[in-house]
């Protein structure tokens, strides 16, 4: 495998982890039943450890590391601080106006995290 197609692999989930979140969160505030499928609940996870795969595999083939290039360290300290936000939006938010509040700076965190990966640079001129 080359690095394009890791490249792409990323991507491909990037999107598809950025779409489902997207999803997931229109169902937590329609108190939709299908947050409760099964496929729903291992999908992201399976997804997100592909995605982790492919940035790892990315950092190490080129040999640009976070905390030695500004970009690469604000997508991993934005990636956290999503993570945070994404897990009170979807479960422990105690109310649905806190999971909403949070999922809507989730989304806002995933943009700026696609912003950087799109420009390489820390803050992105918009």
């Amino acid at each position: 495998m080359d690095y394009l197609t890791v490249r792409h692999i990323h991507i491909t989930c990037a999107i598809l982890s950025g779409s489902l979140f997207f999803l997931r969160g229109i169902w937590m505030w329609q108190g939709s039943a299908m947050l409760q499928k099964k496929w729903i609940r291992i999908a992201p996870h399976l997804i997100d450890t592909l995605l982790l795969a492919s940035a790892l595999t990315m950092v190490f083939w080129s040999s640009q590391y976070p905390f030695v290039e500004a970009w690469l360290t604000a997508k991993v300290l934005a990636l956290l601080l999503y993570i945070g936000l994404g897990t009170v939006a979807l479960k422990r938010g105690k109310t649905k106006a806190v999971r909403i509040r949070t999922w809507i700076a989730a989304l806002a965190v995933f943009s700026y995290i696609v912003a950087v990966a799109l420009t390489k640079q820390a803050l992105p001129h918009w």
